[in-house]
């Protein structure tokens, strides 16, 4: 009765009561019709049309929808998926579909996500639309909607590796935002001889964030860091555009990681905290190391895109960088050009480097062979594949049919190229052969004629191209990816502005060996003069050794002139006990220095043969853990060997874990030992 009434009453209408799937080809016609098909597989009981934009006579959306109301006029139609790109050139169809059926839009993306255009859902649709991706188009704000459920993930694991055995080496913590190894990207390839280079002079606690890291890959880091603790990073599950934080901040921000660092300085005497890239500044820490500028970076894409959301990036990553570099003691950038950029007294210039031994030059063979290496898992590597694909690859490709190029885009680089572009695949061409990670890309460069590094956006340096001149193979790239290496166009590199001028610089190159050869030659000396690892590796341990020098922490016995600033350190402290400044010079009293200042004291008598009694410790709050209690009372230990004793208030938990650290166990309890407030001391006990 049902199928009756309504076969009755769209006969009425003039219309077929069977509900067609009319599709919409607004895009690439290989992805039109992977879309075509997988509808129809869909929806096989149903019948299918496909509209081309070339059936239709031109005009405006508008009358393309009345051409296309008169075509189905006697069709109900009950889906119409619609593909949205980037290209102009469908946006009247688009529109179209929607006039001739706005409740009824499928709409796919350039990742073949779908999902329904629906008022019901108008803010998740708009995002769809704009290109955010269907796992994030119903992420909401906590602050907007905090009863969302689908929210951040933090894993709470640390795991702790062994590796070669402490000694008496000042001890430095390098916190990471991945693990330095397999040498996939130039970010791992400069920590790991950093690393190799530090570990020299200093033992190394190495925290990073894992990924996939396998037994085979911890082991070249471990021989050279004391100890590797691994976290796993966050799942952040918030609108990148809504928080006042760059979105990468919130996706390495992560408890277990303040965990990890917090326990290891308490544990062990770290004279310092170098922590890697800016998006990591909040954990605090001594040196910042600015592998690029990065609001640089965000600046650049928005001059190229001059949206409100590239705006936004930039705005939040300016006033985020600037912020933070002014709170570390020093900052480590690049180049000058990004010390001059970050525009803060606390920069010190630490380039990157190249390992000159393991990239020897080999004679280059004959051939027409281009090698671009860049991972994809850093985004303006994408940009300038596309560029170098795009806009330089035609120029080329006719005029020299034996052209090869190799592109070295690191792991998962299909992943990440989906992410960035919101295309399927990669362009396919035939003499573009596109890798993922190469565990050693040396005999690449044996092979290349020519290095390509066709940067568009850029902060930092490049080390690939440092790697290509090591090898004395020349250069053609565009002015960021040489920037800050002080290269000179014709001398050691051939620097090109436009996409017309890259495409002369690659066939000059190519045709001009002797020119080749002097370009490339120039560009092996340029390294051995200044990128050295092991001359990088001594500027790095300078700054590490100005800044251990000047908290080096010395311990001397009082005198009378000492007594005032012992009484102000006092003052600051009132959990411990508060003497009259005259007394202390009754009992061996030694006092902490730190460039010159006192900066803390330690109080102490003898009980009995072998025995003895800590009476009084205070620290300046400008110096607390930094390790200057736990100095004075090894050297306490140290110049007295035998039984220590020492009361604490029961409330003082920092203090009873630093002193359980250095071995001190609870013997007893001492009621109202302590005044103002009046509390129970608690009694510890060391033997030395």
């Amino acid at each position: 009765m049902k199928q009756k009434l309504k076969q009755y009453l769209f006969g009425v209408m003039g219309k077929d009561p069977e509900a067609i799937i009319v599709s919409f080809a607004t895009g690439d016609p290989a992805a039109v019709e992977r879309m075509y098909e997988e509808v129809r597989g869909l929806e096989p009981a149903r019948r299918h049309f496909l509209v081309k934009a070339e059936e239709l006579a031109p005009g405006s959306a508008f009358q393309l929808y009345r051409q296309l109301r008169e075509r189905f006029k006697a069709n109900r139609i009950g889906l119409a998926p619609v593909l949205f790109t980037d290209d102009a050139r469908y946006r009247p169809l688009r529109l179209a579909a929607f006039l001739l059926a706005p409740r009824k839009i499928l709409a796919y993306n350039k990742r073949f996500e779908r999902h329904h255009l629906r008022l019901s859902t108008a803010i998740a649709s708009f995002l769809f639309l704009r290109g955010v991706s269907l796992d994030r188009i119903f992420l909401r704000p906590k602050w907007l909607a905090p009863w969302k459920r689908d929210r951040s993930v933090y894993p709470g694991e640390i795991q702790e590796y062994e590796g070669r055995a402490l000694g008496w080496r000042p001890q430095i913590a390098v916190l990471s935002p991945y693990f330095p190894y397999p040498l996939s990207h130039g970010g791992a390839v400069r920590i790991f001889h950093l690393l190799r280079e530090m570990s020299q002079q200093f033992d190394i606690w190495l925290l990073a964030f894992q990924d996939r890291e396998t037994a085979e890959d911890l082991a070249p880091v471990l021989e050279l860091c004391a100890r590797v603790l691994l976290v796993g990073k966050p799942r952040y599950r918030e609108p990148r555009w809504s928080t006042l934080l760059p979105p990468e901040v919130h996706e390495f921000d992560s408890p277990a990681m303040h965990t990890a660092l917090e326990r290891v300085r308490k544990e062990y005497r770290i004279d310092a905290v170098q922590v890697e890239y800016t998006a990591l500044a909040p954990y605090g820490g001594d040196v910042l190391v600015e592998h690029d500028v990065t609001f640089e970076l965000y600046r650049q894409v928005w001059k190229r895109k001059r949206t409100l959301s590239t705006f936004w990036d930039y705005w939040r990553w300016r006033r985020f960088e600037t912020e933070w570099v002014k709170r570390y003691r020093r900052v480590v950038a690049m180049s000058e050009q990004d010390r001059a950029l970050l525009g803060s007294p606390n920069v010190t210039v630490v380039p990157n480097g190249v390992d000159l031994y393991r990239f020897w030059p080999e004679m280059e063979r004959f051939g027409q062979q281009l090698l671009f290496i860049g991972s994809f898992r850093h985004f303006p590597n994408i940009v300038a594949f596309r560029f170098f694909v795009e806009q330089v690859w035609p120029l080329l490709r006719d005029g020299w049919p034996d052209l090869r190029v190799m592109v070295v885009a690191g792991p998962d680089p299909l992943l990440y190229w989906r992410e960035y572009t919101g295309l399927l695949a990669l362009p396919c061409e035939k003499r573009i052969e596109v890798r993922g990670f190469v565990k050693d890309v040396r005999p690449l460069y044996v092979e290349a004629n020519l290095v390509l590094a066709p940067t568009l956006v850029s902060a930092g340096t490049n080390l690939k191209v440092l790697e290509a001149m090591a090898m004395e193979r020349a250069v053609v790239s565009t002015p960021s990816g040489c920037q800050g290496l002080g290269l000179g166009h014709g001398l050691n590199v051939w620097i090109a502005d436009s996409a017309e001028d890259f495409a002369v610089g690659v066939a000059t190159l190519l045709g001009d060996e002797a020119l080749r050869k002097r370009i490339a030659t120039a560009g092996r000396v340029h390294v051995e003069q200044n990128f050295d690892w092991k001359q990088v590796g001594a500027s790095q341990q300078a700054v590490l050794d100005k800044l251990i020098e000047a908290d080096r922490i010395s311990v001397r016995r009082a005198v009378g002139d000492d007594l005032e600033r012992i009484f102000a350190i006092q003052a600051t402290a009132p959990e411990a006990s508060q003497w009259h400044a005259d007394d202390y010079l009754a009992f061996n009293t030694h006092v902490a220095v730190v460039g010159g200042s006192i900066v803390g004291f330690l109080v102490s008598r003898q009980v009995a043969d072998g025995e003895r009694e800590i009476l009084n410790v205070a620290v300046d709050p400008a110096y607390r853990r930094r390790g200057v209690a736990r100095q004075l009372i090894r050297e306490e230990m140290g110049r007295w060997p035998g039984t220590h004793f020492l009361e604490v208030r029961e409330s003082n938990a920092a203090a009873r874990r630093l002193y359980a650290s250095l071995g001190f166990e609870q013997v007893g309890e001492r009621p109202s030992y302590y005044e103002n407030p009046d509390e129970t001391g608690i009694v510890m006990r060391i033997f030395s």
